[in-house]
């Protein structure tokens, strides 16, 4: 039964609200912990006990921190990472170029000179050498240094860990695994084909920030002292986790909201440079990392050089770090123009080629293979499908996907780099990247369709608006907002609760920029609420509440705090509405 009666609203989906057991699940929880339904229509959907809701508001990092050596090779791993520290020898880290690669890189690079100790930064380029770790270079740093480590990258790079000679490597990735690994000293990586995939929710900073945790064991076990504090690093692991979509939950949670933590008190100089530049006007949030920093750091590696991101995290010099920050920022402004020239033509071509197929790609000449991936993610948010998007270049189109749940993106992408209609491919169930000759491009989207539409993606339609309950204006406070983040902090695995507003009326109405729009309502009791609905006039959404004539609505969205002028309040983030 549909929420509201809404059937079809006004971006044409229909509202669904909790079931019958998560309704009584939420009463249940309201009665025995006397916390606001609101909240408890976040544990509900969790799956959250009365006797456990206490915790789950307060996560301690104490207690959902896994033991590292759950993940194999991680104390081989620490082991030879901390011998390098003790003899001296010289490291290379060699990293990704996206948000986690540069935070994993980051990780290690301020650890070791905590340690006293200096390190190599590697960062391939994004076109010249692609992603992960390539021959020539792996032996390159091979002659001059003892240990290298791979961040998240390297658990299918063969070839080139064979190629460096001469040096141990380390793996420290999340990517999907082959059923063989690397010939080197250590893979530790939760989604290795031999893991349970218990950890498979961590990125590699994630994996990164376990291992300095079981470094720290081996170093107190030897006598060595604890050395750096590894709780002051979290602001590094929470942007690579939430950039990289990890999904926010068990231990994920608990590290993003420590954090978080971490990030407001501004010591790291980069990001202090970063957030500034971003124009952060308020404590930092999963929304600040995921859509105002992570871009940024990401533009270094999509269209400018590879390695500003991980030396802007890494770097201590303020007059530097407000440099590199800058340049990331204009680089950040570039790769939106870039992005929206490829995307207007990939819409066009991909609803051409028709929105209702298991799997949504597009193609063309010279398209940047630094902006492909959120173009994919473009194509994937308008049309509810897995997407790729790939650039034609010489005999080769380079190319990155982007799924939706329920659907492994990557591991089609893999088992078609395995069958041979790839070239090269790899990634995780919602972003994979792919290598695929010139005339095996229709082919190649052939089978990767009809491999996505074995796991059911022709099956999709219209993607429903789930909502966790029913509110009114009055009841929408700071304080219960305040309350409602509690649950938190929401992202990928762990959506923000969206909640219903019946029968409102609109009191003010004005559009903002091109596409998005300031909207006031009134339940005619007494109780208001102000909203914001970006990309509101792409749909019907804004022409129709801009033009009410005096129609109520039922309306949808999420809740969080304006800050304006010193002063908050509460304002609902607008999604959709119907006419009640």
């Amino acid at each position: 039964m549909s929420f509201l009666g809404v059937e079809t609203s006004l971006t044409g989906r229909r509202w669904i609200g909790p079931g019958v057991d998560q309704a009584r699940a939420s009463e249940q929880l309201a009665q025995d912990s006397g916390l606001p339904a609101a909240v408890c229509q976040v544990l509900a959907r969790r799956g959250v006990p009365a006797h456990e809701a206490m915790g789950f508001l307060s996560p301690q990092l104490k207690e959902l921190l896994p033991d590292p050596r759950r993940l194999k090779d991680m104390e081989a791993a620490a082991a030879r990472f901390l011998q390098a520290i003790e003899a001296r020898q010289k490291i290379a880290i060699f990293a990704d170029y996206d948000v986690d690669g540069g935070a994993s890189a980051a990780l290690l690079l301020v650890y070791l000179r905590q340690m006293g100790r200096d390190a190599t930064l590697y960062i391939p380029d994004r076109i010249d050498e692609g992603y992960g770790p390539n021959e020539q270079a792996m032996a390159a740093l091979a002659r001059d240094h003892d240990l290298i480590v791979c961040v998240d990258c390297g658990t299918l790079s063969h070839a080139p860990i064979a190629a460096a000679k001469g040096a141990d490597v380390v793996v420290l990735d999340h990517h999907l695994g082959a059923e063989t690994l690397p010939d080197c000293v250590a893979v530790v990586n939760p989604n290795r084909q031999d893991e349970t995939g218990d950890l498979g929710y961590l990125c590699a900073a994630g994996v990164v920030f376990l291992m300095l945790v079981d470094v720290r064991r081996q170093a107190r076990e030897k006598g060595l002292g604890m050395g750096p504090d590894l709780m002051a690093l979290l602001d590094l692991v929470a942007l690579a986790t939430v950039a990289d979509v990890a999904p926010l939950i068990d231990a994920n949670r608990a590290l993003v909201r420590q954090g978080l933590k971490v990030m407001a008190r501004r010591a790291r100089v980069g990001l202090v440079a970063l957030a500034d530049v971003s124009r952060m006007d308020s404590a930092p949030s999963t929304y600040h990392l995921g859509f105002l920093l992570g871009p940024r750091i990401n533009a270094g590696g999509r269209i400018g050089q590879a390695d500003l991101g991980a030396r802007l995290l890494a770097c201590e010099n303020p007059h530097e770090a407000a440099a590199l920050a800058e340049r990331l920022d204009q680089l950040n402004t570039d790769r939106r123009d870039i992005e929206n020239a490829v995307r207007a033509a990939a819409l066009e071509q991909a609803e051409a080629r028709g929105f209702d197929a298991p799997l949504v790609w597009a193609a063309g000449e010279g398209w940047h293979p630094g902006v492909v991936g959120i173009v994919a993610s473009r194509l994937k948010e308008a049309t509810g499908r897995p997407a790729v998007v790939i650039g034609l270049d010489g005999d080769e189109g380079k190319g990155s996907g982007r799924s939706v749940a329920g659907i492994d993106l990557g591991a089609a992408i893999q088992r078609m780099a395995q069958d041979g209609y790839l070239l090269k491919g790899g990634g995780h169930r919602m972003a994979a990247g792919l290598t695929v000759a010139r005339d095996q491009l229709e082919p190649a989207m052939a089978r990767l369709s009809e491999l996505l539409e074995k796991q059911g993606a022709g099956d999709l339609g219209p993607s429903d608006l789930k909502l966790d309950g029913m509110l009114m204006p009055g009841a929408a406070t700071v304080d219960l907002i305040e309350q409602i983040e509690q649950a938190g902090p929401f992202g990928a695995g762990a959506p923000a609760p969206r909640y219903g507003f019946p029968d409102l009326a609109v009191r003010f109405a004005k559009r903002v920029g091109e596409s998005h729009l300031k909207v006031s309502l009134a339940d005619g009791m007494g109780g208001n609420i102000d909203a914001i609905s970006f990309g509101a006039f792409d749909t019907a959404l804004g022409p129709r509440l801009l033009e009410h004539g005096g129609a109520r609505f039922h309306v949808a969205g999420r809740l969080e705090v304006n800050t304006w002028g010193g002063r908050q309040s509460a304002q609902l983030r607008l999604e959709d509405a119907a006419e009640a």
